[in-house]
Order: structure tokens, then C-alpha cells, then sequence
């Protein structure tokens, strides 16, 4: 039985360079909706106790606080992603038992999935819990209290990967579609989810989830950070 007396928080990370993409690419619209739109419509915030937006951007710092989020500043972006982890941990360290860790560039995450995620950890207390496709390991990641040191204590661009890793007994994998763990990290990528998804509108009674095209095989990363 789920334990619904856990508090559990979730960071969002958004403070990242996106060297690859060239641009914000999470002020970027996909299908309507800019990135960070719609990873902030991803989060179950009814379900948690508190939610954090890491970010170095004004506008996103407007939109967590349209919605209710608290907003930290990281103003150093370029001492990798371990900074974002470090802030966003301290930000909800005081009130909440775990913290869900969402990156904020996978255009098809779903709520339900997110939300599905968190039922998964009440269950299972002091797990890591993550979403995975086909046992591979995506995002976003579920850590309890015990591991916010080590959390803080990750330096440059070494993220979460590294805490699992020390940790493999305890991890709990959610399976999700390949589709939701796909993340964009180029122009390119934007354009083939884009065209895909029109594609899909254009065919007649077309119900399924949007999904790229060609031969490629769906790409995600491990949880955010190098392994």
C-alpha cells in the first residue's frame, strides 16, 4: 500500500546551455507549447509537496511563479549540471522525504507518467525509482533523504548516474514509452518530432502517440548527468 504520508517534492531543471541546440531551445514552441511549458504541465504538483524550477532564465522563473512554483536561481550554469541538482536538493531538502528530478527538454513526458512515478515510490520508500523503456533507464528519477548528501556532493557535469550507481539494490524502474523519454537536444530532433506529429494529424482517424520518423533508434540519456 502506498504510504500517502511521504512528502515528496520535485525539481525541474532548467538552467541548462543547451550548447548543442545553439539557442534556449526550451523557450522553443513544439506543437504549440514552448519546452518548458510543457515539462512544467508534466509535473503532478497536486500530488507533491513542493515544486522547484532551477533555472537562469527570467521568463521561466514567471512561468513557475504563474504556477505556483518556487523559483531558484543558478546563476553559475556553466559549472554543469550538478550545480542545478545541488540547488534545487537545498531548495526542498527541509520539507520533503524524497525529490522527483525532471529534466525539462522531453516533449512527450507525460503527467500520468510522472504521477504514476510517484505512486511507484510511496509503495516503495528509500528506492530510487526512474522511468525506463525496455529496462534502459530514462527520466525523470525519484531519490529519498538518505541520498540528498551525495546528491550535493556531485561536482561539474556528473549527475544522478553516478548516486545510482552506488546504489543499483535499490533502484525501481517504471516502464514508459519510448516516446516520453526521448529527449531534444538539437534542432533536428525538434523538427522530426514536429513533423512527425503533423504527419499524424494529417491521416485520417490518426489516434496513436505522435513518433519519429525513419530508421533511428529513439534516443534518451541516463538520468541526467554522465554515467
Amino acid at each position: 500500500m502506498a504510504n500517502t504520508q511521504i512528502k515528496i517534492g520535485c525539481v525541474v531543471m532548467a538552467a541548462g546551455s543547451a550548447s548543442r541546440f545553439g539557442e534556449n531551445k526550451l523557450a522553443v514552441s513544439a506543437g504549440g507549447k514552448t519546452l518548458i511549458a510543457r515539462a512544467l504541465d508534466a509535473v503532478p504538483a497536486d500530488m507533491l509537496e513542493a515544486v522547484c524550477v532551477v533555472t537562469r532564465f527570467h521568463e521561466f522563473c514567471e512561468e513557475a511563479g504563474r504556477r505556483g512554483f518556487r523559483r531558484v536561481w543558478n546563476g553559475r550554469p556553466e559549472d554543469g549540471i550538478s550545480r542545478t541538482i545541488r540547488l534545487g536538493t537545498e531548495a526542498l531538502a527541509g520539507t520533503c522525504d524524497a525529490i522527483v528530478y525532471q529534466v525539462a527538454d522531453q516533449p512527450h513526458l507525460k503527467r500520468e507518467s510522472v504521477a504514476a512515478l510517484v505512486e511507484l515510490y510511496r509503495a516503495h520508500p528509500g528506492s530510487i525509482a526512474a522511468l525506463a523503456h525496455h529496462g534502459v533507464r530514462g527520466n525523470p528519477c525519484i531519490f529519498p533523504r538518505d541520498l540528498y548528501p551525495e546528491l550535493c556532493a556531485l561536482s561539474g557535469d556528473t549527475g544522478g548516474a553516478a548516486v545510482i550507481k552506488r546504489h543499483p539494490d535499490r533502484l525501481l524502474l517504471l516502464e514508459a514509452d519510448a516516446d516520453e523519454l526521448f529527449d531534444v537536444d538539437t534542432p533536428e530532433a525538434l523538427q522530426t518530432i514536429s513533423f512527425s506529429r503533423t504527419a499524424c494529424s494529417q491521416a485520417a482517424g490518426c489516434t496513436a502517440a505522435p513518433r519519429r520518423t525513419g530508421n533511428k533508434r529513439p534516443r534518451w540519456r541516463a538520468p541526467w548527468g554522465s554515467t
